[in-house]
């Protein structure tokens, strides 16, 4: 099979599951609250899926080398399927809350799910130094295409339970049916990968060696950046609009159906704008205004203010998703990418992990928007120590240029 077709097949997976992602962040909470859990739950059971995720990551970055990846890749889909049915058909807190921990839910708009590194193996091993940055910009832009249609999906429910005269429990119960159908469909995708492909790309698989300082480094600073994400998980901000303002689920999917489809050109942009001012300054200079924009958001008056401003946010706030991807790639050599790739992984889903529950917590107490001026706050400081840390650590493309330049 050609590099093309595999990277294709990546993509493919990628947006079927981003598909699946879109809605569920959104009815997540809805079908929480229906099954009368509290704000509280809400964002613990947010949490437990971000942990089991980080978690899940850590053991197979722990233990790929045992297994191909395409393997890995299959157990996952069909982790997902199981996860569907198992909250399509649980109704009780605890046993939502263990499937939560060791499921693929993702609460989130962005990928911190199992799948991510193991992706990410395939990906670096098949594109080249000039290809990269562009082949994880589409690898990006599939994904938020997708979920931003799945975020049109969040409506259904309230479709069917009207033609079909469906309690609302049972219409947004059949949407987790359908997230677990998407699983079995990933793992068509992923079984025609070719496994002399996935077994090159385990095999390169080193521990962090030369790079293991640098790595560190950025797992941390990536780490507060999650950290500070984890308080505006789609989940949590969808609850806060219905809180604030009664948004309904139909106007909410629209808007971040459409935020998603800013975050997607962004994408492409992204590309380009690192092709003239580095990977770097690309993921610091296009976060810092998004990250203005979530502090001023609790304090318009307004709800056309607020849609405002997270329309502009999503069209910067994720510049930096396939530069940190290609950044990460490019600095460390080629055998330790695997390693990489999970360790600047596994420290962003557990770090992302601890705030929702914190969200839910303030959420209960005010609908002022605390999460998000706590998540500005904190992504800001990020930009600003990524840049005072990584501003001269060039990608070897990067170096080139400079020097052709000079």
């Amino acid at each position: 099979m050609s590099k093309r077709s595999i990277i294709a097949r990546v993509l493919t997976a990628k947006g079927v599951r981003g598909f699946g992602d879109g809605f569920v962040s959104l009815l997540l909470p809805l079908y929480l609250l229906d099954l009368g859990c509290s704000p509280l739950q809400v964002g613990i059971i947010a949490t437990a899926t971000l942990l089991g995720s980080g978690l899940l990551t850590l053991a197979v970055g722990l233990h790929a080398h045992r297994w191909h990846t395409r393997t890995l890749l299959l157990a996952a889909a069909v982790l997902m399927a199981a996860t569907g049915l198992g909250f399509a058909f649980a109704i009780d807190f605890w046993p939502l809350l263990v499937i939560a921990i060791v499921g693929t839910l993702n609460p989130s708009s962005g990928d911190v799910s199992v799948f991510l590194p193991l992706e990410h193996t395939v990906l670096s091993h098949v594109a080249g130094d000039k290809d990269r940055t562009h082949v994880f910009a589409r690898y990006s832009l599939v994904g938020t295409l997708a979920a931003g249609v799945g975020s049109l999906a969040a409506a259904l429910p309230e479709t069917v339970a009207r033609i079909a005269g469906m309690s609302p429990r049972a219409s947004l119960q059949v949407m987790f049916v359908l997230y677990a159908a998407l699983g079995l469909v990933v793992a068509l995708v992923y079984r025609g990968l070719p496994g002399t492909a996935a077994a090159e790309a385990s095999a390169t698989v080193t521990p962090l060696r030369e790079s293991r300082k640098r790595v560190f480094v950025l797992a941390a600073l990536f780490s507060l950046d999650a950290f500070g994400g984890g308080f505006v998980v789609q989940s949590m901000v969808a609850l806060w609009l219905y809180q604030r303002f009664g948004m309904s689920l139909e106007l909410t999917g629209v808007i971040f159906f459409w935020t998603g489809m800013l975050t997607a050109v962004s994408y492409l942009v992204a590309v380009r704008i690192a092709a003239r001012i580095g990977l770097v300054n690309t993921m610091v200079f296009t976060h810092l205004p998004s990250s203005i924009c979530l502090i001023l958001i609790p304090f318009m008056p307004a709800v056309g203010y607020v849609i405002a401003l997270l329309l502009i946010r999503s069209a910067l706030s994720q510049m930096d998703v396939p530069t940190r991807s290609s950044y990460v790639m490019a600095i460390v050599p080629p055998a330790e990418r695997p390693a990489a790739a999970s360790m600047t992984s596994v420290p962003r889903s557990l770090a992302s992990a601890a705030s929702p529950v914190m969200a839910g917590y303030l959420l209960s107490v005010s609908t002022f928007g605390w999460p998000l001026i706590a998540a500005g706050g904190l992504k800001i400081l990020y930009d600003l120590l990524l840049l005072v840390y990584f501003r001269n650590v060039r990608p070897p493309e990067e170096r080139r240029r400079i020097g052709q330049d000079t």
